[in-house]
């Protein structure tokens, strides 16, 4: 399956097939959260909340490419991401796009 953030895919022409998305919550365990909270009193990286959206990155793409492939795509164009807090310490990512086929 090609990604792409474009409307275009250089040298293809494109079928429209429609909407397709992927998405998670995802959150860090308690105690993982109370060593982020102190993390903030001296600052530096969350590495652990980045884990957290990296995961939930590759966990919505994947569910949306299988959206995308149960359409029969051979791509999805206009590839985007959200997310967005839903509680302390945990967070939706949303990725969406247009799957497409080749003619």
């Amino acid at each position: 399956m090609i990604l792409a953030t474009t409307e275009t895919i250089q040298g293809k022409e494109l079928e429209t097939l429609g909407l397709v998305k992927g998405s998670t919550i995802q959150t860090v365990n308690a105690i993982r959260d109370i060593g982020a909270g102190l993390k903030t009193l001296v600052g530096g990286e969350l590495t652990k909340y980045n884990e957290m959206m990296n995961n939930a990155r590759a966990l919505a793409t994947k569910r949306m490419v299988e959206e995308a492939e149960a359409m029969g795509a051979d791509a999805i164009v206009c590839l985007r991401y959200s997310s967005s807090s839903i509680m302390q310490s945990a967070a939706e990512v949303m990725a969406y796009g247009t799957a497409v086929k080749f003619r």
